[in-house]
């Protein structure tokens, strides 16, 4: 997926509604030179347009950043008895909770929750957890196992990018997800975490890094890779060069994920939000 796919998926899409270039700015209040810019694939929607410009076009998020058949993917690894990814929890789950024990009922968003393992485990500590994802399948069995373990989760489906963050959160975590978003699309989206997070909360998040020496996992269940964008090692320190950092490591390890040995790089960052910081 890059900016001239998607901008091919606009221009399609715009035909189909019979909306001319002009008609389709109106609609959405921007210039018609913006539209065709994004057809041609010589920009890109901002991420604040991308739930306006989905709905004039009368398709989703998902849709137009070619995300639907890796939701389709996940949802088909979920649609079993077994959790694809266990029951234990992420080990950063442990980590924040050395950081910001629950003293109190601090407030989790989990992105990207897949089938709720980390939420319900939050929320059983004592956290009031909210939690989504972009598979149906996965967000269906996470509200089974929160039933089962006696938890209130705030489960609900949707993609990271067009989702609308509202209020703050004194952690936001996110484990193993965020190379689906484009690259050009990173530094913004972690602003806005930032930006969601209360004064001595925290982000932690971990994400997968390229390495030469590595190469990108052949993983059978998932019929796309060419749509994971592996992150540069440091680039997530980098978004957060103004938070304290609690928690700042790569690491190689060994995975067996999809039933193929593997290995991956991850870097992993918990970084708090201090007072006086803007973001």
């Amino acid at each position: 997926m890059n900016n001239l796919k998607t901008g091919e998926v606009i221009s399609k899409r715009r035909k189909e509604q019979r909306f001319t270039q002009n008609q389709l700015a109106e609609v959405l209040g921007i210039s018609f030179q913006a539209v065709s810019k994004w057809e041609n694939g010589m920009a890109y929607p901002d991420i604040e347009m991308l739930p306006k410009l989905a709905k004039a076009l009368n398709t989703t998020v998902d849709a137009l950043l070619g995300y639907s058949s890796v939701v389709t993917d996940y949802d088909s690894r979920y649609n079993t008895e077994e959790y694809y990814w266990g029951l234990l929890p992420n080990q950063i789950c442990y980590d924040i909770m050395k950081i910001l024990p629950p003293v109190k009922p601090y407030r989790v968003l989990d992105i990207g929750c897949g089938e709720g393992k980390d939420a319900v485990f939050f929320a059983k500590c004592g956290y009031a957890v909210t939690a989504f994802d972009a598979s149906g399948e996965g967000i269906k069995k996470a509200k089974k196992l929160a039933e089962h373990n006696n938890v209130d989760v705030g489960f609900f489906k949707a993609d990271v990018l067009d989702y609308q963050f509202d209020g703050e959160y004194d952690i936001i975590f996110s484990s193993g997800m965020l190379h689906f978003v484009l690259p050009e699309r990173r530094k913004e989206l972690c602003e806005n975490l930032k930006k969601h997070t209360s004064t001595g909360g925290i982000n932690a998040l971990n994400v997968f890094v390229e390495k030469p020496f590595i190469g990108q996992a052949a993983d059978k269940d998932c019929k796309r890779e060419k749509e994971r964008y592996l992150w540069r090692s440091g680039e997530l320190f980098g978004y957060y060069h103004d938070w304290l950092f609690q928690t700042c490591g790569e690491e190689i390890f060994d995975c067996n994920s999809g039933g193929i040995p593997h290995k991956h790089c991850m870097d992993t960052l918990i970084a708090q939000k201090r007072e006086g910081v803007g973001n």
